[in-house]
């Protein structure tokens, strides 16, 4: 098994969030195309931080385009208005802990054996 993912305690579990007016559950996550998908987009964790009233809501819909691809931005903002229009800091702190994972196991790093086992020759 990758060292990435040896020590099951480490991985960041998704983040649940059911809606209680329609029973809809969604599960917040981020994949290597929704972290492709945000950075395409101009989308920066620091930017979250830094300007936390934009940064916030966009980090919250990227978090859908894992599991709920088809759920609108406006939908996500609907969602954040009725929490009075922010996103809670519990939330906040487990989105940016599932955006760094994905970020790190994902990123352009090969080990050896995938190397070996690509069926792709590199010469330099």
């Amino acid at each position: 098994m990758s060292e990435k993912v040896t020590n099951l305690q480490e991985f960041i579990q998704p983040a649940r969030l059911t809606d209680d007016q329609t029973g809809q559950v969604y599960e917040l996550d981020f994949s290597k195309e929704s972290v492709v998908f945000a950075e395409r987009n101009k989308f920066k964790l620091e930017d979250a931080i830094e300007f936390p009233v934009t940064g916030m809501r966009d980090l919250f819909y990227y978090s859908f385009r894992k599991n709920h691809r088809n759920v609108p931005r406006e939908k996500t903002d609907k969602l954040i208005d009725r929490w009075g229009g922010g996103v809670p800091e519990k939330l906040v702190k487990r989105l940016i802990q599932l955006y760094q994972q994905a970020q790190a196991s994902n990123a352009i790093l090969v080990d050896e054996d995938a190397e070996k086992n690509s069926g792709l020759t590199l010469e330099l």
